[in-house]
């Protein structure tokens, strides 16, 4: 009978990784539109607002989903996780690109952001106590020495390193660590509920900030600019995050962080066709450089064939529960509210 039920699992095994993939590719490619069109809306509003507004829009419609599906609330230790999750996602990573992209170029952020694939698997290996190979660590580091060195010959020389440049890579690390503990969330909250929880407790903060910064200048706006802002409240601030948390959920998370690989290359895309950026060959060299940095230190970090990764225990003196049982489970309740 082990026999048998292995074959017959099999399959739903596999199906379950394509989703996985599927869905976030799905994420990304809502998410590789974020960068240019930052870009075209810090033209003519205070990147301030961009950040704050973008993350009060989106909570708005956060809010409307979880009422209008009765979601029971998380638990306090949940909260905490969701905090961890809305400083990452919501106003760190919005609120640094914005800044840094009212002077760096479209396509110069998105080969900095390259680095996201590597950097979120790092964020994975430190919050699950996973061991990797130590070629995982040496590409990881590799990718993150030939980050910072594109961006200083990009501005001039190793020794020029702009403000941009750092602002751009403290977004790696908030979105980073927002996305590890996202992903782990996704499986417990489910996908959609989880970026909404972590929304509506951001929301006082992002609400503050988005005041400070209509009292600070007036909003003085071209329509295009708007509907750029409008892509950045609705698709890069909440509906791709129901693609990509439900794909980590449904992982393997290593193996679906990969697909990030092809953001900073979609992302440069829509810069040159868009916004009509000179693409040089110093910035598709640098860009496929990054890419390869990250994709070896996450491919290194694959598990092998049939083995599973660690994960928490039922603890000692009582069974699983059913959301104990794995990310299948999880992952159908972010469908069924």
């Amino acid at each position: 009978m082990k026999d048998q039920s292995s074959v017959i699992e099999a399959p739903h095994q596999a199906l379950s990784a394509r989703a996985g993939l599927g869905w976030g590719l799905l994420g990304v490619v809502a998410f590789s539109f974020t960068v240019p069109f930052t870009r075209v809306a810090v033209g003519g509003l205070p990147p301030l607002f961009i950040g704050s507004g973008r993350a009060v829009v989106a909570a708005v419609l956060a809010g409307f989903a979880l009422a209008l599906t009765r979601q029971k609330p998380p638990t306090t230790a949940q909260w905490l996780r969701l905090a961890i999750v809305a400083g990452g996602v919501v106003a760190g990573f919005p609120l640094l690109t914005s800044f840094a992209l009212t002077t760096a170029p479209a396509s110069h952020g998105a080969v900095v952001i390259g680095l996201l694939p590597a950097a979120t698997a790092v964020a994975a290996v430190l919050r699950t106590g996973e061991r990797p190979a130590c070629s995982f660590w040496l590409f990881a580091a590799l990718g993150a020495v030939v980050a910072v060195a594109f961006a200083a010959l990009q501005n001039g020389g190793l020794g020029e390193l702009h403000p941009s440049d750092l602002l751009l890579f403290g977004a790696v690390l908030a979105a980073a660590v927002g996305y590890a503990e996202g992903g782990l969330l996704a499986r417990e909250l489910g996908a959609w509920q989880t970026v909404s929880w972590a929304l509506v407790l951001s929301a006082p903060v992002m609400i503050a900030l988005a005041s400070v910064a209509l009292a600070g200048e007036p909003l003085q706006a071209t329509p295009v600019q708007w509907l750029a802002f409008a892509y950045l409240a609705v698709v890069s601030m909440f509906l791709g995050f129901f693609a990509w948390y439900r794909g980590l959920a449904i992982g393997p998370m290593a193996q679906v962080s990969q697909i990030q690989l092809v953001q900073p290359v979609l992302s440069i895309l829509w810069a040159g066709l868009l916004l009509h950026e000179q693409l040089g060959w110093a910035t598709i060299l640098g860009g496929l450089a990054v890419i390869l940095c990250a994709g070896l230190a996450v491919r290194t970090r694959l598990p092998p064939r049939g083995h599973r990764r660690p994960g928490p225990g039922p603890g000692p003196g009582r069974r699983a529960t059913r959301r104990e049982e794995g990310p299948e489970r999880d992952v159908s309740a972010g469908g069924a509210g």
